[in-house]
């Protein structure tokens, strides 16, 4: 009889053939995550134009030469730290419990120490117990968590610290100039953030210009006596509200310079990110935050009506 292991292969991500492959696998084994909506094959090529793309350690799991499962072990190639991400680990349900998940975080693993990293990183929801178990017995270890929040935008609240002297404008993405400030003020917003490094300019340039989640989406500048000190970014993602039935917008990222932070410029901004998704008719903000991000933001979203749903941990590995 020939045994599991040996029905099971774990093969290479070939690009201009395997984008379908990729897009049902994560589509159907993601689909009741609160945060992921299914993909097309159309967004996976996409993906690919992404200035950090490398399918080096894009993996596909096949029993029979049927494809059951994906796993990506990132390496960015702009970053400096030797670090690399493991992510997009998806099983189909049927297949689930068979020890193809297990082989996938192992080859992922093995793919990034081949390629010379020195450190693994992997997050998953709180909830999910079997990820986090199998991980741990991978020898990762918590490091850290984030939060996923949402917001009624039924009432939006006033008079809660907001700054009255801060000018907001709207970033002109036809603007070469306008990109470039983007670019420089979130570099130097989140230079002391976990899991930082700097944007390149081409990578900020493809999000604003060719963003293949937000069908529409929007930036801010905030300025105070001329000068630009922050900005907020929100989205829309339609296909996210069909499949999820809901009507929610994305604060997708916020910075404040540190000189002007704790001056209400922060409140300001979220809440004409939260007027604009209002406005557009929808019902509900999302947004992501690490829950020891050093601005303490997530005082800030609280006090504006945000509430916790979902944690996420993140686990790291010496390799």
């Amino acid at each position: 009889m020939v045994g599991f292991d040996s029905m099971l292969k774990i093969r290479n991500f070939i690009v201009g053939k395997d984008e379908a492959v990729w897009a049902y696998i994560a589509s159907a084994a993601f689909k009741d995550y609160d945060d992921f909506r299914s993909i097309s094959v159309e967004e996976v090529r996409k993906m690919e134009k992404a200035p950090t793309f490398d399918p080096s350690g894009m993996f596909i799991a096949e029993i029979d030469g049927i494809p059951v499962g994906i796993v990506n072990a990132h390496i960015d190639r702009f970053r400096e730290e030797k670090k690399g991400f493991i992510g997009w680990l998806g099983v189909l349900h049927e297949h689930r419990r068979r020890g193809v998940g297990r082989k996938l975080a192992e080859k992922a693993v093995e793919s990034l120490r081949e390629r010379e990293m020195e450190i693994a990183e992997a997050s998953f929801y709180s909830s999910r117990k079997v990820c986090i178990r199998l991980f741990e017995s991978l020898g990762f270890k918590l490091v850290r968590s984030s939060s996923f929040m949402k917001m009624s935008l039924e009432k939006i609240p006033v008079n809660i610290g907001e700054n009255r002297e801060v000018a907001i404008r709207k970033l002109d993405v036809k603007s070469e100039e306008d990109i470039i400030l983007l670019n420089k003020l979130g570099n130097e917003c989140f230079k002391e953030h976990f899991n930082f490094r700097p944007n390149k300019i081409e990578e900020t340039r493809r999000w604003l210009l060719e963003n293949p989640w937000f069908k529409w989406q929007a930036y801010f500048f905030a300025q105070l006596k001329g000068e630009p000190v922050g900005y907020i970014g929100v989205g829309i993602d339609e296909k996210f509200n069909k499949e999820k039935n809901t009507l929610s917008g994305w604060i997708d990222d916020i910075g404040v310079l540190k000189p002007f932070r704790r001056k209400g410029i922060g409140t300001t901004l979220m809440l004409k990110g939260l007027h604009e998704f209002k406005n557009k008719g929808m019902k509900n903000a999302l947004l992501y935050v690490d829950d020891e991000n050093p601005t303490k933001a997530i005082k800030l979203y609280e006090k504006i009506g945000f509430k916790t749903i979902k944690k996420t941990l993140i686990y790291q590995k010496k390799l």
